[in-house]
């Protein structure tokens, strides 16, 4: 079968799994990659194919292109060629997340400019848990409702819950600004913001109000979210849920400290 007939059938076969665009997409560039340096499909090459990831990408990118041509491997029915990803070491403290100083600065920051927008932006972020790709999706009948259904990949319904306080604030301004339906996040031109938009917007945010660049970025908001509920509601089972981790073990990293607390807690205690 010629190569990109085989590749279309392949790209068919992803969406039938219900897999996100992002995730098709992916898998698709490992394969092109691949078949771009190898022309054929071997044991040998695979593994010299996973030798050049390992020489030019970080761990994290490495074990996506192989998840994605080990994805590949399953739907040829080759799962004895699979490759073994990389061992990624984890880190003992949890870094580049906006302190809630940072946090509280850019919203007054954000207010006193009247950068409305961005302000709720942030603030949904920063006070839901929601990643970047649901925030977006939030509308006036949500903010009503006071919460948010998303479906997940396998259908099921995760509820993200819009805080009191929030809710009170965002009925306002969009009875401010004359929203009465539809997203209430929207570009100038009246399109529903993107997260590449956010994440630029963010940069210049950070330079503006002379902040971070590392920390500001839209997953850093969720991170800030889970830490401060972690610090209030010691529920990381709950906290799980509300995060939609399909493991538990994944939100475990939000029981470590940022290095900079560890070594302020050290400086602390330590005196001998």
């Amino acid at each position: 079968m010629e190569l990109q007939t085989q590749i279309d059938a392949f790209e068919h076969y992803l969406s039938v799994q219900n897999l996100s665009e992002n995730t098709i997409r992916s898998y698709l560039f490992a394969v092109r990659q691949y078949f771009q340096m190898y022309p054929e499909l071997t044991l040998s090459n695979l593994q010299m194919y996973k030798l050049y990831l390992l020489e030019h990408y970080k761990p994290q990118t490495v074990n996506l292109r192989i998840h994605a041509l080990n994805g590949y491997l399953n739907y040829l029915e080759w799962p004895d060629s699979r490759i073994l990803q990389v061992r990624i070491q984890q880190k003992a403290f949890l870094d580049q997340i906006i302190s809630e100083g940072d946090y509280e600065y850019l919203k007054a920051r954000l207010l006193g400019d009247e950068k409305y927008l961005y302000y709720f932006l942030i603030r949904f972020m920063a006070a839901t848990g929601a990643r970047v790709s649901e925030v977006i999706q939030f509308t006036v009948e949500d903010v009503e409702n006071g919460y948010k259904g998303i479906y997940s990949k396998d259908n099921k319904v995760r509820r993200i819950y819009i805080p009191a306080t929030l809710q009170r604030d965002t009925i306002r301004w969009l009875e401010r600004i004359g929203r009465k339906s539809g997203d209430i996040f929207l570009n100038p031109s009246g399109h529903r913001i993107t997260p590449d938009g956010i994440r630029k917007q963010l940069k210049r945010f950070a330079d503006r109000y002379h902040l971070d660049e590392q920390v500001l970025y839209p997953h850093s908001f969720r991170h800030r979210f889970a830490k401060n509920f972690i610090e209030h509601c010691n529920d990381i089972s709950l906290l799980s849920n509300l995060l939609g981790h399909e493991s538990i073990e994944t939100t475990r990293i939000y029981l470590r400290r940022s290095s900079s607390e560890q070594k302020a807690i050290i400086n602390q205690i330590v005196d001998w």
